[in-house]
Parts: C-alpha cells; structure tokens; sequence
C-alpha cells in the first residue's frame, strides 16, 4: 500500500526534479535558493566563506543560486561595509571564485544586484558618506529623510551602474542576473505610489512609475548577450510596510510589468511572505502566478516555503507557519508558475534540496531562528 508519504516523495522527484529553461540557461531543476543578506564580506570583498557557502548548497541539489544581494557601483548604492559589493577589482575577483565554486558543484549562480535607496541600516558604519537618494526623497513610511529626490543624472548614473555591473556578470562567468526591485528599496521605491511622488515621466500612474525599472532592464539588456538572463524580483510588501501594495488589481499589476517585461527581463521572482495566500480576490492564484499569466514570462514563487519539519502535510489557515508540499506540488503542476525559491529552509539545512527530491522528509532539518546564526 502506498503511504501519502511515498506518494509526496514521488511527486516531489517528478515535478520538481525536471530542468527549466530561462532564456538561454538550462537549470537542472525547479528549486532556487532565494537571496539572503549577510553581511559577512568585510571589505565587500566575498572570500572563500562565500564561495563555500554556496557550493555547498549547489552541491546538495540546488538548481539556481541566487546571491545575496550585492552593491552596484553608485555612491549611494548601500551603507554597510560587510555586504558584498558588485564592483571593484578585489570584489569582482571574489565573485568570480565564488561561480567557479558554484559550477564545480553542478550548479547555476545569478547574482542580485541592489540599490537601497532611502533605507538605511541601523547600527552599521558606512563605508561612504554619500547621500540617500529615491524618488522623492521619502522613507517608506512616508516621512522625509535625510537624503534626496533624485535628479536626472542621479538616475542615468543608477541606471548606468545596474548596466556596469550586469556586463560584469557576464564577464566573470556568471548564468544571469537579478535586478532587486522588491522589499522597499530604490527601485521598488518608484514602482510603489507610496514614496514615489514625482511629477515628472518617473511618476504618477503604474507605467510611469515603473519607467526607471524598465529603463535599468533595457540598459542591462543592451550591455549582455541576447541569450544572457535577465530576472526581475519585486514584491507588493515592503520590509517596513508589510501590507502594502503596488496594485490592488490585475489590471494594475499588469501595467507596472508589461513594460519591465517588454524591456527585456527574461523571468520574474515574484516575492512574497507566504506562497499560498490568493493575490487578489476571485482567484487562487498567488502573486509569481498572476505574473506568469499577465506577462506570459517565467515565474519563481517564494515565500516560507518548507519552514517545519513536518513539510509533507498540508495547514489551513493564512497564520499558518508552513504549507505542505503537495499544495506546492499541485500549484507547479498546473504552471502556476515554473520555480520555488527556498530561503530560511535552505539556510537552515544546506541538504534540503536534496533530501526533498530524494524523498528523504524524515531527514529535513526543522527551521530555527536562533541556530541559524552559526550556520554557514
């Protein structure tokens, strides 16, 4: 007789165990290791911890690594000295160990490249004393900070740098890019009507304020090969404002993508807190699945996939802390979307990828907040 357990593990081998096309790269699989900040590059400079922590998860099963977020080469790019920066010699020589590692192990390695914005870290020393920038000038609160609104030239350097760095990727022998436009920072800080305020063409309705994403899109298009990938993360939820929303209908939603997606972005990382909750009402359809639908592009899920250990039964309930992998598994099936990104689980137990293709549940590490502070 064949247990719900056996059967889970055998759905889980045929759905997710298959490769995935995103523009010219072949994953091997569906699982991506969702970007994770941690500031353990002094300097910027990622040493041979970063190339380890990476391999080691790529080793053990997992299709696409998306790194942590990194700095692109702008004065206001980001504050602390600790997270990796996506320029310099020094720095681009640690990145480029660090794909060589992730290729050894089998695996595919994009990096995330991010601009803060009007955040600001609290308690970490800056390594440049440059002004905050956004859109209007505005935290995500809506208060006025100490930085600016960004004048043209601020925003063709921005989008200059997003194109400097891309073309680095490529250069170094990295299988794509991210651009971060979620969580609140720079870029989703215009695509997000609560701090973009502008009058001009950056601002007002969802296609103008999603006129700087797409021009970084099409810049980084310009500056990579035709074939080279090109993915867009963005999220409704800000990390200071977790019920926002940069479109409280389809038809909004479908606005601020269709002209980042005409850009050239090759596939969306669509973030959110909790995979299984609808997007909008009338539809089960989460946020990465009205993505794939409106835009007809590639969608990665993510959202407290796998936080509990009992990860095969499924929770009711919107407060719930895990949903089980069947209601995964019958999400991808039905393409809702065509990758999981697997954050906490994943930095929790560097093997989770494999013992979940491998049909190994029994063995998954349970998520722990505070252990993971000495994990690598």
């Amino acid at each position: 007789m064949t247990t719900s357990t056996e059967s889970s593990a055998s759905r889980a081998a045929e759905i997710l165990d298959r490769p995935v096309t995103l523009n010219g790269l072949t994953v091997r699989n569906r699982i991506a290791m969702a970007p994770m900040t941690r500031m353990f590059s002094p300097g910027g400079v990622p040493g041979e911890n970063v190339q380890s922590y990476y391999s080691r998860r790529a080793a053990a099963g997992v299709g696409l690594i998306v790194t942590e977020g990194t700095y692109v080469g702008h004065e206001s790019a980001g504050q602390s000295d600790r997270v990796p920066r996506f320029h310099g010699e020094e720095q681009l020589a640690g990145w480029a160990k660090v794909v060589e590692g992730v290729h050894a192990a089998g695996g595919a390695i994009v990096p995330q490249l991010w601009h803060i914005g009007m955040v600001r870290n609290q308690g970490e020393p800056p390594f440049a004393d440059a002004p905050a920038v956004g859109p209007s000038g505005l935290r995500i609160n809506g208060t006025e900070g100490t930085g600016k609104a960004m004048t043209q030239r601020d925003l063709d350097d921005v989008i200059g740098a997003f194109a400097d760095a891309a073309a680095a990727a490529e250069r170094i022998g990295f299988d794509g890019v991210e651009l971060h436009g979620a969580h609140g920072y720079l870029v989703d800080q215009f695509l997000w009507a609560g701090t973009n305020r502008r009058t001009d063409a950056y601002g007002g309705d969802p296609v103008s304020r999603a006129r700087f994403a797409a021009e970084i899109a099409a810049a980084v298009r310009e500056r990579v090969s035709p074939d080279f990938p090109v993915i867009f993360r963005y999220s409704q939820w800000k990390q200071e404002a977790y019920d926002a929303r940069l479109a409280e209908t389809p038809e909004e939603l479908e606005a601020i993508l269709a002209p980042i997606a005409a850009a050239g972005v090759d596939a969306f990382h669509a973030s959110t807190r909790r995979y299984w909750i609808p997007e909008f009402e009338g539809s089960d359809l989460n946020l990465a699945g009205w993505t794939k639908k409106l835009t007809g592009k590639p969608a990665i899920t993510v959202g407290s996939v796998g936080l509990d250990g009992d990860f095969i039964h499924a929770f009711a309930g919107e407060g719930s802390p895990v949903q089980g992998i069947d209601n995964l598994l019958d999400r991808m099936e039905r393409d809702e979307f065509d990758m999981v990104a697997v954050g906490r689980a994943l930095l929790q137990d560097p093997e989770w990828a494999a013992k979940v293709l491998a049909g190994r549940f029994d063995e998954l590490t349970p998520y722990d907040a505070a252990a993971v502070k000495t994990l690598s």
